[in-house]
């Protein structure tokens, strides 16, 4: 059980860095941080999915409780106003702990109150129970809810936008702060007064430390109030769909059912069942539509209502065609949620267009992005991986869905990039993978500025050339498993083409490592962790002698407990500390930032090269202590280069949970 105590809960500071999680399966959440301030723009009580996984909605930010005994009032929020905090409600928390979810214990005089967070699976619905562990006598609970009302990027400000009337009936409250979206609240046995009120300036420290907006106002419709007493268990439920008929401690019951079934026939190791759980709030329901219908084959469905997608970070990234492929062997395959698998591997299908997946999914439901070279190669090693889990089930794997389905996407990817795709994205004479034109970021070191594109790595960058690779010898696999024997060869041929190209051309003798980008006579020299992937994929470039050299090199220069540099230290572009304003955050991403997701690969490289369980036991080992800190049992984006390495970015991240995941359950690292 992860866990903060009440030293760390009653230091504001310090506890304002931890912050909680709790997503739906639509791409909608509940969160904040763990003493129950809100710091980001992004935190909510229920942030809605009203078209999965995207139109996010922040409808309730806040539910504030005041206990009254007697003639005493104890207020249990917190709020920073700015100059003021207040109030300050975690004077009284005495303990939070993560498992199944997120729980506070109050501690008020003789009153003892225990409060769970849950959202509920495949609906916009939350409940809040308050358990009274302790009470000399019966009390009041006052619940003050706060609407926002808004779009999740944007702030709300005071004005006449908000919907003031509400409905109150049987403990049920109704409202539609915005005049479209409904927010139910249901607390039985409540009394409700009506007083509509703004609270104004609520600031938020992580969007005034990241350089955005970062005041805000609130507005409140009234405020509840029940009575309780010692050994009762008030369950609240807040949804945007009618609770009247419905019960929350039936709902949390049938959830942690939900839950706990994730964790059965796994492993009994803490830190394996936490990142199970982190990695069932990353896999989403996503309505894709066919970019070309006439290259992908009927599904005998509607993949339309089948499709699954991975978000790929909470709070502000939807779905990236890159970061699904490489989560899904950790998040799917490694959980043996194999029916989650094929449909994600489906639904991409159905978005293939002139041989790419797409880079990333939009908000406002646009056509996707294609701009990116390694997500659609990445999907060749989610394929292949994907058959290699499923032959538990049958000799072969699921054989028949990706023959039918997947295999025709496939020749259908392999032609373009053959003959020439966007961004030209072309299969060079040597057969290496060119790809990259001005103004564009292709691969995963994506930062952007304005028109400046902080590392352009336009050619042959060496991780592209790795996966180019592996490509070729699943898909020369496939074609065999499918009697194309000719075609097969053929491909077989070319792959071992590319291979004599990448050894002849990346090798960098002076520094006993490969380079990152070859562009004719430009070698570049930076010493990276793409070159790990030529070692760690399914399908080594590289072996022997330069391979632990490069594991080497990595391993003095870029690693971390909790992931791997992305420039090593001794490097002029190197930046320590990722923070600041949205230009100081971009130009630091990819130089010397760690990301957490690259652990994998080192693992990898690591088994593959010198074997030693022992060594990479010892690296699980030194990251654990990550999963209670940041966002409290998830894995975060990116930390910063310099020592102490605090966690930054995204609170939590699909690939950085699926890869962590993966090697575990891979090389059984519990």
């Amino acid at each position: 059980m992860l866990k903060k105590d009440t030293t760390h809960l009653q230091n504001y500071n310090e506890a304002l860095r931890n912050e909680w999680l709790e997503t739906n399966g639509l791409g909608g959440w509940s969160s904040s941080s763990i003493i129950g301030c809100n710091t980001r723009r992004y935190h909510g009580l229920l942030v809605a999915a009203t078209k999965p996984p995207t139109e996010r909605t922040v409808l309730l930010s806040k539910l504030d409780e005041t206990i009254v005994s007697g003639a005493e009032r104890f207020e249990l929020g917190v709020n920073d106003y700015g100059e003021v905090i207040s109030p300050a409600g975690n004077q009284f928390l005495k303990l939070f702990t993560r498992e199944l979810f997120p729980q506070w214990t109050y501690e008020i005089n003789d009153i003892q109150v225990r409060k769970t967070i849950a959202m509920i699976h495949g609906e916009n619905t939350v409940v809040v129970i308050y358990d009274v562990l302790k009470a000399k006598k019966t009390f009041t609970m006052e619940l003050l809810p706060l609407m926002a009302g808004r779009f999740y990027h944007s702030l709300q400000q005071e004005g006449p936008q908000i919907y003031w009337d509400a409905d109150f009936k049987n403990g049920q409250f109704h409202n539609k702060p915005d005049g479209y979206l409904d927010v139910f609240i249901n607390v039985p046995g409540s009394s409700y007064l009506h007083d509509p009120r703004w609270f104004n300036n609520f600031n938020y420290a992580v969007e005034k430390y990241r350089g955005q907006d970062y005041k805000e106002d609130l507005f409140n419709h009234g405020i509840f109030s029940v009575s309780l007493k010692k050994g009762d268990s008030l369950g609240i439920i807040i949804s945007t769909e009618n609770t009247e008929s419905r019960d929350a401690h039936e709902l949390l019951a049938k959830e942690s059912l939900r839950r706990q079934s994730l964790l059965n026939d796994q492993p009994d190791n803490e830190t394996l069942s936490t990142l199970i759980l982190a990695a069932d709030q990353f896999i989403v329901r996503r309505n894709i539509k066919s970019a070309d219908s006439s290259k992908v084959p009927s599904t005998g469905g509607d993949l339309g209502e089948a499709g699954a997608t991975v978000i790929a970070g909470y709070h502000w990234f939807t779905d990236w065609g890159r970061d699904t492929m490489i989560s899904l062997p950790g998040l799917c395959l490694s959980t043996g949620r194999f029916e989650d698998a094929k449909k994600i591997l489906s639904a991409f299908a159905m978005s293939v267009s002139r041989g790419m997946l797409p880079n990333r999914f939009q908000d406002n439901g646009e056509e996707p992005e294609y701009n990116n070279v390694d997500g659609t190669l990445w999907y060749f090693i989610a394929v292949h991986k994907y058959l290699q889990a499923t032959s538990s089930l049958s000799p072969a794997g699921d054989v028949s869905f990706v023959m039918k389905q997947i295999l025709p996407v496939l020749k259908d990817i392999i032609d373009w990039h053959q003959k020439g795709t966007r961004y030209n994205i072309q299969e060079t004479e040597d057969g290496l993978l060119y790809s990259g034109e001005e103004g564009v970021q292709l691969t995963w070191m994506d930062a952007k500025v304005g028109d400046w594109v902080v590392t352009p790595r336009r050619g042959m960058a060496v991780e592209i050339q790795a996966l180019w690779y592996n490509v070729q010898i699943i898909y020369a696999d496939l074609l065999e498993k499918n009697n194309e024997i000719n075609e097969a060869k053929i491909i077989t041929a070319n792959a071992a083409k590319t291979k004599t190209s990448f050894l002849q051309q990346f090798w960098n003798e002076e520094s006993k490592c490969l380079y990152d980008v070859v562009n004719g006579e430009e070698k570049d020299k930076s010493i990276r962790p793409n070159q790990l992937f030529a070692i760690s994929l399914p399908y080594p470039v590289i072996d022997g002698k330069q391979a632990k050299a490069v594991l080497k090199i990595v391993e003095e220069k870029l690693y971390t407990p909790v992931g791997l540099r992305s420039l090593p230290t001794d490097d002029s572009r190197y930046i320590g500390i990722y923070g600041g304003d949205a230009w100081k955050r971009d130009s630091s991403y990819h130089q010397g930032t760690v990301w957490s997701w690259l652990l994998g690969a080192y693992v990898d490289a690591v088994m593959k090269v010198e074997s030693k369980k022992s060594k990479a036991k010892k690296v699980i080992g030194a990251f654990k202590y990550h999963l209670n800190e940041g966002c409290i049992g998830s894995v975060s984006e990116i930390f910063d280069a310099d020592a102490p390495h605090h966690p930054r970015g995204c609170i939590a991240q699909a690939w950085g949970v699926a890869e962590v995941l993966r090697v575990m359950k891979e090389y059984e690292l519990y």
